[in-house]
């Protein structure tokens, strides 16, 4: 199978921004939700950005935002791609000049392949766990059966991976791309460096074509 990518959301320090690029991540999310312990200020995601080496993707994560306070925001930080979070309609994520994915909450019943389909210009697709007035970071894991098959955009798995269950989850899911937070934290937006290890290398146990 084709080289899975990497996303480490929840980057609240430089350190661990280095940490993940130098382990092989392709991404790194800054979230910039308040009520989030992972959130982080303009100052701290424009020093976590300025380490960031070539070709490693920024993506901002946003619940809600209002439009002012975003473009304000994105006029001051070099955030490659948006990821919304919220309830955001299709025109609600259009029109800040950036590339953006959508995260849908997966639970049984739900029409996922029709909620993709309003989203013509995403670039792809978050699969996140549905909780309950959660937006994301539950820690839990949803059913993977639920995830549309060959679907033409990328989807990224979410929700619950760890370096326990990784390799599982691209065997069973074949994402184009898995994103982890808490699964390789010390704590609330720390990251630990040798979990982020554990965590690539299940990656990259499934892989065989060495792309």
């Amino acid at each position: 199978m084709s080289r899975t990518r990497i996303k480490i959301c929840g980057i609240t320090r430089v350190e661990d921004a280095l940490a993940a690029v130098e382990l092989g991540a392709d991404a790194i999310g800054l979230v910039f939700y308040p009520p989030s312990p992972r959130a982080v200020s303009v100052a701290q995601a424009r020093e976590i950005l300025a380490t960031l080496p070539p070709f490693v993707t920024s993506v901002g994560l946003f619940v809600n935002n209002e439009r002012a306070a975003m473009e304000s925001l994105l006029a001051q930080l070099p955030i490659d791609l948006l990821q919304f979070h919220g309830d955001e309609s299709p025109q609600q994520c259009r029109g800040f000049g950036r590339p953006y994915i959508k995260a849908l909450r997966m639970r049984p019943g739900q029409a996922v392949g029709a909620e993709m389909d309003r989203f013509t210009d995403a670039q792809g697709f978050l699969l996140d766990t549905y909780q309950e007035g959660v937006p994301g970071g539950t820690g839990q894991v949803f059913d993977w059966s639920l995830v549309p098959k060959d679907y033409p955009k990328p989807l990224v798995l979410a929700g619950g991976l760890t370096p326990e269950n990784v390799a599982q989850a691209v065997s069973q899911v074949r994402p184009y791309a898995v994103d982890v937070s808490g699964g390789v934290e010390a704590g609330k937006g720390i990251k630990d460096k040798s979990k982020i290890a554990a965590f690539i290398r299940g990656v990259r146990s499934v892989q065989t074509d060495g792309l």
